[in-house]
């Protein structure tokens, strides 16, 4: 139950951004969606950084001064992983009329649900893997921290829960958009899940499988969350952001780790 929770919580934070749709009027203005978009991506980095890179090299200090190895070597499959589904699926990122992926009829909300649902992937597959590590006993991961990097997803699902679901009110009603957004963010916990339960057999990989999450996460905050919050003007705002996502995340897992 408590693994089951742990799996939970990001997608919460999804759900109760999406419902904001239900009850908001305007769109959100330039200014904010910017500074969200930026605390986003802080958090990410700041959880890429302490909650999976760090304890993937320290589960490696056996192999001596190679105990970058699993580390880099992960990261660089997790970013070849978000490469190739960015390339297999179709879909469009916020604020852009250019599809990506191959061609399809699909419609302009279908393929922004899609973009996000890619970059929730990797945010399931963290939440697992540190959860997995929980179930190892493995010293390097603690309860509390495993907690503070669900916590932290769900903090900034949450914005993101709110903009993915604003283009699609317009389209197709409130309903419809929370229950959109929502989906988005169902992938998280199914990553999660599977990740988890695939534990003993990963229990060697751990260390890679952590990195391979750290990296997915960095790509997605490259690739797409900080060009959208540096676009045009303003672009300050996005890098304030950044800065109180990067903090809070890194207190949380420092306090609760």
């Amino acid at each position: 139950m408590t693994i089951f929770i742990g799996l939970i919580i990001p997608f919460i934070g999804t759900t109760l951004g999406a419902a904001c749709v239900l009850f908001l009027q305007n769109e959100l203005k330039p200014v904010i969606q910017k500074s969200l978009l930026g605390f986003a991506a802080g958090v990410m980095v700041a959880a890429a950084i302490w909650s999976l890179l760090i304890p993937a090299m320290e589960m490696s200090e056996g192999m001596g001064k190679l105990a970058f190895l699993p580390a880099a070597v992960g990261f660089l499959l997790g970013i070849a992983f978000l490469l190739l589904l960015d390339r297999m699926i179709p879909h469009l990122h916020l604020g852009s009329d250019e599809e990506e992926g191959p061609k399809s009829s699909l419609k302009k909300s279908t393929m922004l649900i899609l973009a996000v649902t890619i970059h929730n992937i990797p945010e399931g597959i963290s939440s697992g893997a540190i959860f997995a590590g929980l179930l190892t006993h493995n010293s390097n991961v603690t309860l509390a921290g495993a907690f503070a990097l669900s916590i932290g997803i769900a903090i900034q699902n949450l914005p993101e829960g709110f903009i993915v679901s604003l283009p699609i009110r317009s389209e197709k009603g409130r309903g419809r958009a929370f229950a959109s957004g929502m989906m988005s963010g169902i992938v998280e916990p199914i990553a999660g899940g599977i990740t988890v339960l695939l534990s003993r057999y990963l229990t060697p990989a751990l260390p890679y499988l952590l990195a391979f999450a750290a990296g997915a996460m960095i790509y997605v905050v490259v690739e797409e969350l900080i060009p959208e919050s540096a676009e045009g003007e303003h672009s300050n705002i996005g890098t304030i952001g950044f800065a109180v996502g990067f903090v809070i995340m890194m207190i949380l897992d420092v306090a609760l780790g």
